[in-house]
């Protein structure tokens, strides 16, 4: 049975970074027809109710309909300890990810989470999700089976270590190749799911493991690969001492097999020119994640740089290192991290980062991120008055862009009205 919804329907026909708002197409009286778990028809909301007069009709006035959010650099395995007292990257690994990853190993405890995680997710209009899990293969399971009884599109991966971690997260070369294989043959392509080849980063993997895994890579060229990348100083330091002969940190995955145009490279604050060069030379995909990057100290990303080099650069809340699970919360983030850098992010900048920019690192674009006839109907419906603070903003607000910017500011899971995923209201 089709469905057909009305609102203020958002859309993209270009990059906003390139062509400026205009990009984006906002038609205040829209509609979208969903069937069949996809989306059949976009246009004026009138129109399409008299095209269609057998589909069934949600109206939600004013509202925004927006592609769902995507999120593509989390660790669902850090759900319960988000918002944790902080220091920096390697005591935050050392007092709260290791001993709670290492819960993980109890197959109960990973679906818990994984569960709650989705829950979470889901109520701040998050459809789609690329995940670092635990090095115990039930994690990687637990998460997947949560995704597809929720009939989500989602991206998973075992995390890899063979040192510099406690022994009860450490794997070997051998075992991180073969448990990655395993998981890949049985969960890839399945339904809407993707494997992810994951070594944590560098410092935990020895040269052999990232060996093993970049084989891996170049025999599954369909999978993604995701890690960490300069993310902070003293980090970055460490990995000189672990790899001295690289010629920087991207080398010690580039001479490894584990750059490429498939992947995902999270944080990259603190780049060396060359790094910057390769990154864009085998087009590579950046992650974002500022509410993580503040909260740990990190430092601020180059927004402004990378997007000129034409990298696909996404945005995304590294939960539990960031602070929350709201991609809204998110988009507020980056533009005050853009500010602190001198440059003011539009709107329109924003929302494309998490919805249709964050589609294109996961080489995605076409099938989520963005309303468009044939993609697949993941949805979020937001309310742009959701509070007594933004409804007074939104009120005097003279344009649509004006009107969302206090929701991107100050909204958070009150602001989601409804959420589709594969045409369906979960």
């Amino acid at each position: 049975m089709a469905e057909l919804i009305l609102g203020q329907v958002l859309s993209y026909h270009g990059d906003p970074f390139i062509e400026g708002p205009s990009a984006a197409k906002l038609d205040p009286t829209g509609g979208v027809l969903l069937l069949g778990g996809e989306i059949a028809a976009v246009g004026d909301g009138a129109a399409l109710r008299a095209a269609y007069p057998q589909a069934t009709v949600t109206d939600y006035g004013k509202a925004l309909i927006s592609a769902g959010f995507i999120d593509p650099h989390v660790h669902y395995p850090q759900t319960a300890i988000i918002a944790s007292w902080g220091k920096q990257l390697i005591d935050w690994l050392n007092t709260y990810t290791f001993p709670e990853e290492m819960r993980f190993a109890d197959p109960d405890y990973a679906a818990d989470i994984a569960a709650r995680y989705f829950d979470l997710t889901l109520a701040n209009g998050t459809t789609t999700v690329c995940s670092y899990a635990t090095i115990h293969p039930a994690s990687v399971d637990a998460f997947f089976e949560q995704a597809q009884s929720r009939g989500l599109r989602a991206y998973a991966g075992k995390t890899c270590m063979d040192r510099n971690a406690p022994k009860g997260l450490q794997d070997t070369a051998q075992s991180a190749y073969d448990d990655s294989k395993h998981l890949l043959d049985k969960w890839h392509g399945q339904d809407r799911l993707s494997y992810v080849i994951t070594p944590r980063f560098s410092p935990t993997s020895t040269p052999d493991q990232l060996a093993a895994l970049g084989a891996l890579w170049a025999e599954n060229q369909t999978c993604l690969m995701q890690t960490h990348l300069s993310e902070q100083p003293d980090e970055i330091a460490w990995v000189k001492s672990l790899f001295p002969t690289a010629r920087d940190y991207l080398d010690t995955y580039e001479s490894h097999g584990l750059l490429g145009m498939g992947g995902l490279y999270g944080h990259a604050i603190h780049l060396d020119p060359r790094e910057v060069d390769r990154l864009t030379e085998v087009g590579a995909a950046l992650i974002h994640c500022p509410t993580s990057n503040t909260f740990i100290g990190s430092g601020l990303f180059d927004m402004e740089t990378m997007v000129a080099r034409g990298l696909r650069v996404g945005l995304a809340t590294d939960t539990g290192g960031g602070s929350s699970f709201s991609m809204l919360r998110t988009m507020a983030a980056a533009y005050e991290v853009a500010q602190l850098r001198g440059t003011a992010l539009h709107p329109a900048q924003l929302w494309w980062l998490a919805t249709m920019g964050s589609a294109r690192t996961l080489r995605a674009e076409g099938k989520i991120g963005n309303i468009a006839v044939g993609s697949e109907a993941d949805l979020v419906v937001i309310d742009l008055a959701s509070t007594p603070a933004i409804e007074q903003a939104t009120r005097r607000a003279e344009t649509i862009w004006q009107a969302i910017f206090p929701t991107i500011m100050m909204g958070d899971d009150r602001a989601i009205t409804a959420v589709y995923v594969a045409g369906k209201r979960v």
